[in-house]
């Protein structure tokens, strides 16, 4: 007589050369894909217009991994998977969920008033919200450079602002003046330098272990931008904010914030939407919500020679990060090509 366990077996025995088929298709798809994606860096890379590191990601597994170029101008260092390159842009979402994560604890709400957090900026502070920060609608002046060292010289240039260049929340201007604020906000409420906020509320959460905030000193694997012309960029002044970041340590970011395990869900929502007008980004870049559940997050950061894209889609969970410490604008494009790959052609199909 056949027990049970036998019969289980024989069924396993039948069901095995489907399932051993359908292993060996999954896979044939996924080497095509991986082939794909390293013919499309390598062209780019053989073209003169690649330098940098470059990960993509699927159903939670990195598929594709790679280095390309040089750590500085004397290009005598090979980039390695643990170089860490500088985020530009795409470090202002941190900010940007700090002050959601003091809004979730109660400790501001987005209506609140730049003066409420900080009574010692002039009378403009006193038309600006919390929200206008998010949304880059502050009608702050743009950051005079030349006058800038440090953190002090960023906020004493915030007290010299006599007037806004617009009433807040009237019109959108992309504006580093703001998202200084936004530090100098989370300081007031917490009581914590900035930088120290995000290590140990952003970056400790999202398992972001390689990653280190300007101002820093004798870190290791440091890439350091440069120009395509031979020419090394200046060194940054020694101001709070900047983040040098692994392509592994961006990837482990987007999947933080997109499972909720940095903000809920409904800040997410909150933080991907931007001003009201054509060609604005938000808190996180360009941000495509259904339903009011992400469904795709595309950022692009610019520092110097630097350049980096996150490209993001959680519900395929498709992620692709492109760190680059010699880029000329070519990033955006290689990404795009990637995309067409899984058959993503654009951000917003």
């Amino acid at each position: 007589m056949m027990t049970m366990k036998t019969m289980n077996y024989t069924k396993l025995l039948f069901f095995l050369p489907l399932f051993l088929l359908l292993c060996a298709g999954h896979l044939s798809a996924q080497t095509e894909t991986v082939r794909k994606i390293d013919s499309l860096v390598k062209h780019a890379d053989s073209a003169g217009i690649f330098n940098g590191n470059i990960l993509v990601s699927e159903n939670n597994r990195i598929i594709y991994e790679a280095s390309f170029g040089f750590t500085d101008v004397a290009k005598q260092e090979k980039l390695n998977k643990n170089s860490r390159f500088h985020l530009g842009s795409i470090t202002k979402e941190f900010s940007a969920a700090a002050l959601m994560q003091l809004e979730e604890k109660g400790k501001l709400k987005q209506s609140d008033k730049v003066s409420e957090m900080i009574p010692e900026l002039p009378a403009w502070a006193d038309e600006i919200t919390l929200k206008d920060l998010l949304q880059y609608s502050s009608g702050l002046p743009k950051i005079n450079w030349k006058n800038i060292k440090n953190d002090q010289d960023v906020f004493n240039g915030l007290r010299a602002v006599e007037k806004l260049d617009f009433t807040p929340g009237s019109r959108y201007d992309y504006n580093n003046n703001t998202i200084f604020l936004r530090h100098f906000v989370i300081e007031h409420v917490t009581g914590m330098p900035y930088k120290a906020y995000a290590e140990k509320f952003i970056f400790k959460p999202a398992g972001m272990k390689y990653s280190v905030m300007t101002p820093f000193m004798q870190e290791k694997n440091i890439a350091k931008g440069f120009k395509n012309t031979g020419v090394q960029d200046p060194a940054e002044p020694a101001i709070t904010g900047g983040t040098y970041a692994t392509a592994r340590d961006l990837m482990k970011w987007a999947e933080a914030l997109h499972a909720g395990k940095i903000i809920s869900k409904q800040s997410l929502y909150i933080l991907g939407q931007g001003f009201p007008v054509e060609d604005s980004e938000s808190a996180l870049g360009h941000a495509v919500y259904s339903n009011r559940k992400l469904t795709r997050h595309f950022h692009q950061g610019r520092a110097g020679s630097f350049e980096a894209v996150l490209f993001s889609d959680p519900v395929r969970k498709i992620n692709i990060i492109i760190l680059s410490n010699s880029s000329a604008g070519n990033l955006p494009a290689l990404s795009d090509a990637i995309r067409s790959v899984f058959g993503l052609k654009n951000p917003d199909s």
